[in-house]
């Protein structure tokens, strides 16, 4: 079994297009000073919602929904994804 923070590491390697490894951040990390862009986190967001089977709503589409290991943890746990993916 994948833990939720396995999961989201993989889709941030696949998608988010950062100039380091995933496996290096820190949960708190600034993915956005770790090189993610606007773009590469609409495609993060995509991925997660596939991954998850869930569907961010408008109000949680913010930069700061996107803006740590931690931060998108929270945001799918608030969508009902339990800590093991």
């Amino acid at each position: 079994m994948t833990t939720l923070d396995e999961a989201i590491r993989s889709v941030l390697k696949a998608q988010g297009r950062l100039a380091i490894d995933t496996e290096t951040l820190g949960v708190t990390s600034d993915l956005y000073m770790s090189g993610l862009s606007s773009h590469a986190s609409v495609n993060v967001m995509l991925a997660l919602e596939n991954e998850f089977d869930v569907e961010f709503p408008v109000e949680m589409l913010t930069k700061a929904t996107f803006q740590s290991i931690s931060s998108i943890q929270a945001a799918l746990q608030k969508l009902g994804v339990s800590g093991d993916a």
